[in-house]
């Protein structure tokens, strides 16, 4: 597996990562145990070596998980986690950035990962009621302590990360970025070339849409979070199904490792080519889909491929927003 670096910070991890997020929450019931810790080991065996997770997820026991499956190798991966939910009665009810709560937390995940130290630690959300230098200032002292090795935010707008960075440099933005979903292109690339800052693109499969094993048709578990999704209406996605067959056509024309390339390959190369600091961490709760997943690391796309691309989506019109209307209002702007 290739490695990248993200940002100016040092901090080296496998050129995609694995979001674990799905392995206990959101997309239908949580995967069994011992598959999940399978799946997490395999990953490492084949080269992942960034593991993203937080508190909110479960809550609670993805951590749990994540912490049991490496526990063996814990010195060779990085591990992810992320803070700023209130959490009551095993939901959350908002968002919680102060810096107590920034702290509390740290210790619990500290636990749960069964490691002595976060090497990337994340505000999930911005917290509009506490200012983003109260929340640098906090991690920023988990780090002087030794609890956290680097800081990151999620979601974040320019302002907020120009603001947080100039009191503890953020090593890392993970937000959404996909070809279904490029708004960061326009003021927030930009924002973190200048500043030296890694961007990890979460959703990177369009929360699967991407991979042409979603259609119209197909109904979701009633736990799955998508049945919120407006994007994910029967409507939306039949409009929608004009970007997965795009990268259909284009997955014809290119290989990977020797095969067919398939759409979610080329959804995942289309993301490497944009910069050499971004890492995507696409999710999945089977290992033939970890490995295809893998196998976009091996297409190249030149620049021709790349313009085609942009050509064809210029003529795509996506349709449906990315969240329900309450989760879009905790987007920073």
């Amino acid at each position: 597996m290739q490695k990248r670096t993200l940002g100016t910070s040092g901090l080296e991890v496998s050129a995609l990562g694995l979001g674990c997020m799905g392995l206990s929450f959101g997309y239908g019931p949580a995967t069994e145990k011992q598959e999940a810790i399978k799946l997490i080991r395999t990953a490492f065996e084949q080269g992942i070596t960034f593991f993203d997770t937080a508190e909110v997820y479960g809550p609670f026991t993805n951590e749990e998980l994540l912490g049991e499956a490496v526990a063996s190798f814990r010195d060779q991966v990085v591990l992810a986690t992320k803070f700023g939910f209130r959490l009551e009665n095993g939901k959350s009810t908002g968002v919680d950035s102060r810096p107590e709560n920034i702290r509390a937390v740290a210790e619990a995940s500290l636990l749960r990962l069964k490691t002595d130290i976060i090497d990337l630690f994340y505000q999930h959300r911005v917290d509009p009621n506490v200012p983003i230098e109260e929340v640098a200032g906090a991690v920023k002292d988990l780090i002087q302590e030794g609890k956290v090795k680097h800081f990151g935010l999620s979601e974040a707008g320019v302002g907020t990360i120009r603001r947080a960075h100039a009191i503890q440099p953020v090593a890392a933005l993970q937000s959404e970025y996909s070809l279904w979903w490029r708004e960061p292109e326009q003021e927030i690339l930009p924002t973190l070339e200048e500043l030296g800052i890694g961007f990890v693109p979460f959703s990177p499969l369009g929360r699967g849409f991407l991979t042409g094993k979603i259609d119209a048709s197909t109904s979701f578990d009633k736990t799955d979070f998508r049945n919120t999704v407006p994007r994910f209406s029967e409507e939306n996605r039949k409009s929608n199904q004009a970007l997965v067959d795009l990268l259909g056509r284009m997955a014809e024309e290119k290989g990977a490792t020797g095969t067919t390339a398939t759409p979610a390959q080329i959804a995942l190369a289309w993301l490497l080519a944009q910069k050499p600091w971004i890492v995507p961490i696409p999710g999945t709760t089977k290992v033939h889909r970890l490995e295809e997943n893998m196998g976009s690391v091996h297409i190249t796309l030149n620049a021709g491929d790349l313009h085609a691309i942009d050509e064809a989506l210029a003529k795509i019109d996506i349709q449906g927003e990315r969240y329900p209307e309450q989760a879009q209002k905790m987007i920073d702007r």
